[in-house]
């Protein structure tokens, strides 16, 4: 029988590739998430009955164990921006973690890939790069030869950073973003599957590798080729940090009011994360040293952002018009 893999976050935006890949090697894949029955679409990754998806709690015990009964292999891909509520920061990035990591040692799983962030901190300023580092302590903690990757902002056809901003260019000639100048290394969610593959294979060695793409950019500059690749003209403004804080502090007390109904464009957090630059440190191990070559963004984002331009799928179309002669 084919080997068994659990995918903590299996049918979210970073799992999904991962599963996909995981299925195309022959194991058979076990998509564990809160909502099996939104993630239906995991199932012809394989053959009938090779990718399953199950309900699992990663806040209980007895659900992560049961996730976890009989696999050969184990990857974390759980993460959360919500900073409150019963799958806050803590709960999920750092107890969760833990608590997979210690019930696959009990299980008798040694091979583990887990997924944090670049920027995880346990000093850091943010919530999130403090959580992110106390995940990643308790997962070495239980096994040690496990292969952590720190993924720099990914990008693809489900991402949730060009697809946000391409929607916001559609709705006025102002585009604003705070932090402006911190620069990042967006990687492709495809990369990071194949790498996380390459761990699961036992083809990485155990350690913690940083993970980002031939480009390095500030976030202003990410917003203007967003806008080359969408046809928009629009002005990107940087907000300064106390600007962007006021907001943040404005949209926390509207969404408390509200109980989380009404959420705002920035947090607290996010904007604290935002002060520091998400790039692959000079002596990090990389990509590279998993024999992976980067895909650029060039080649993959106009795959997707075709829908947030003027004339949507019907644009090259209309600019080739232009040219005929009459």
């Amino acid at each position: 029988m084919s080997k068994l893999v659990t995918i903590f976050g299996g049918s979210g935006f970073v799992g999904r590739y991962i599963a996909r890949r995981m299925a195309k090697e022959g194991w058979r894949v076990r998509v564990a998430c809160r909502r099996p029955e939104l993630a239906g679409f995991v199932r012809p990754y394989g053959v009938v009955g090779q990718v399953e998806p199950i309900l699992c709690n990663i806040r209980d015990d007895a659900s992560v164990r049961a996730a976890l009964h009989s696999a050969d292999a184990v990857v974390n891909c759980v993460g959360t921006f919500d900073a409150k509520g019963k799958n806050n920061f803590s709960a999920v990035q750092t107890e969760g973690a833990e608590r997979i990591a210690r019930l696959a040692k009990a299980e008798g799983i040694s091979r583990m890939v887990h997924i944090s962030a670049i920027g995880a901190d346990a000093e850091g300023e943010s919530e999130y790069a403090q959580s992110k580092a106390g995940g990643e302590a308790a997962v070495l903690d239980h096994q040690p030869q496990a292969v952590i990757l720190r993924p720099s902002v990914v990008f693809g056809p489900e991402d949730d950073f060009f697809n946000r901003f391409g929607k916001m260019a559609r709705m006025g000639p102002v585009l604003p973003v705070a932090g402006g100048d911190t620069k990042f290394q967006p990687v492709y969610v495809d990369d990071v599957a194949q790498a996380t593959v390459k761990g699961v294979l036992g083809q990485a060695a155990p350690g913690v590798y940083e993970l980002g793409g031939p480009e390095v950019a500030s976030f202003s500059e990410l917003m203007h080729e967003m806008l080359r690749v969408i046809r928009r003209r629009r002005l990107v403004l940087n907000l300064p940090f106390w600007v962007a804080g006021l907001i943040a502090s404005v949209s926390g007390i509207v969404s408390t009011i509200t109980g989380g109904l009404v959420k705002g464009p920035l947090t607290s957090d996010q904007v604290k994360q935002l002060k520091v630059d998400n790039v692959v440190a000079d002596d990090a191990k990389g990509l590279a040293d998993l024999g992976i070559t980067p895909t650029s963004m060039e080649a993959v984002l106009p795959e997707y952002l075709w829908a947030y331009r003027p004339s949507g799928q019907y644009a090259a179309i209309k600019e080739s018009a232009r040219n005929l002669k009459v």
